[in-house]
């Protein structure tokens, strides 16, 4: 069972890279067959962020108050529901509304998936469990650029971005049944006072008798219903600054650099051809190999976070992505052409994503979901993935407005700049929860 949870939640964290990089991808396409204006180019790109960023605190609130597994399961199934939507959108307005929805399900997901996770698994093994989940975003994101690659080359046409929707209905219907069979959580459970179904949870997840410690609570739900403002109270204000404010921060460059970076090696490299298939095709090619370095950054993320900590590495992470996206900046100085241009522009984000998901972009996730108490873990955990994607959204609609108006080099350094930023908060409001289990952070 405790493999099981895990699985089902990967799998959620690898539908969000697949769908937010497949719009990357399909975004040249979408602009052809709807005839759309540039300005249009950031609110497709922004309508799953912010879709993301309301899904998150709604349901994680919903997570604290109806279950975990409720939430789990439910979301998954508006998830494939709206994907359905995207692949048959006969206008713009429909797609960008179908892609919201689709960013509610997924901003469920943050949170949920998150606490299902460390709620089931031992304190000792905690850190790696949810980052090895978590890095299936990053398969995700590489998925879905692969994914919108082979669909361009079996389907060279304008609307093959409907094919790319499509392909990922039958694998989230598959997760939405998996996820009706799961147990709930016995953390949950016992927070409301609902001992005996805890009692039972607890040895459907273990598959050996359990004893449970019925003095660990620190607040019962039956009776108390907290909100928002809790996070803002002196007990917890340290806990959410460092859960919310450097996740947006890192989420800032994250998506900007992610979701346009097809965008920016189209522009580079293609723009001798007219063909703007061969374009996305290349771009495709060039972000895939970019987007490699994501998923290296988390597999060594893997053995380091439960032995050096989520603090050191966040801090570290933070500092490496400045460098990679100074690089970066760097070389969009040198004239077009150039052999080393091409190398420090790849350098760059090679060396930004590596560094991100070693650091910032993983751990910031993993505090989220450890810093708070049992009882508004889904509040806080919500709050402060809302909070990133706020980030997420901004970035994704000016990016590109703020590119064309002020170039990409100051761009990069400003990225850079909240890189910085986001390692000294860290350092200075840090909680560090390696070798705790979730009550003893409580």
């Amino acid at each position: 069972m405790q493999w099981r949870i895990w699985a089902l939640a990967a799998m959620g964290k690898f539908f969000e890279g697949m769908v937010i990089f497949i719009t990357g991808v399909a975004l040249p396409l979408l602009e052809r067959y709807f005839d759309l204006p540039a300005a249009l180019d950031g609110v497709l790109s922004a309508a799953t962020l912010f879709g993301i960023l309301i899904g998150a605190s709604l349901f994680g609130n919903l997570a604290d108050r109806l279950g975990r597994k409720f939430v789990f399961v439910w979301e998954m199934a508006l998830f494939t529901l709206f994907l359905v939507l995207c692949a048959l959108a006969w206008n713009i307005g429909v797609l960008i509304v179908a892609l919201f929805s689709v960013g509610l399900a997924l901003g469920a997901d943050y949170p949920t998936a998150h606490i299902i996770v460390s709620e089931s698994i031992p304190s000792k093994f905690r850190g790696r469990m949810v980052l090895g989940a978590f890095a299936f975003q990053s398969v995700g994101s590489l998925g879905g650029v692969l994914l919108g690659l082979a669909v361009l080359k079996v389907y060279p046409q304008v609307e093959a971005w409907r094919w790319m929707y499509a392909a990922l209905i039958g694998p989230g219907l598959i997760v939405f049944l998996f996820r009706l069979t799961l147990a709930e959580s016995a953390h949950w459970l016992l927070a409301r006072g609902r001992i005996e179904e805890a009692h039972r949870a607890a040895q459907r997840l273990l598959k050996r008798p359990i004893a449970i410690d019925r003095g660990s609570l620190s607040l019962n739900l039956r009776t108390a219903r907290p909100g928002f403002r809790l996070l803002f109270s002196p007990q917890y204000f340290q806990a959410t600054i460092l859960a919310a404010v450097p996740w947006f921060l890192q989420d800032l460059s994250t998506y900007g650099i992610g979701i346009f970076t097809p965008t920016i090696l189209a522009t580079l490299f293609t723009k001798t051809s007219s063909n703007f298939i061969f374009q996305d095709m290349v771009a495709a090619e060039g972000s895939g190999v970019i987007d490699l370095f994501l998923l290296f950054g988390f597999l060594t993320s893997l053995p380091l976070v439960d032995k050096v900590g989520r603090i050191p590495l966040q801090i570290l992470g933070f500092g490496g992505c400045a460098v990679g996206l100074l690089i970066a900046a760097f070389a969009a100085d040198i004239p077009d052409g150039h052999e080393l241009k091409i190398f420090l522009i790849f350098a760059g984000f090679m060396i930004f994503n590596f560094m991100n998901n070693l650091g910032p972009n993983a751990m910031t996730y993993l505090l989220a979901g450890e810093v708070f108490p049992t009882e508004i873990r889904g509040l806080g955990a919500g709050f402060a993935a809302s909070f990133a994607k706020i980030g997420a959204v901004l970035t994704a609609f000016f990016f590109p407005i703020l590119r064309e108006q002020i170039g990409t080099t100051p761009l990069l350094y400003i990225l850079s700049g909240t890189a910085v930023l986001g390692g000294v908060i860290t350092f200075m409001v840090r909680i560090e929860p390696n070798g705790k289990s979730l009550e003893e952070l409580a």
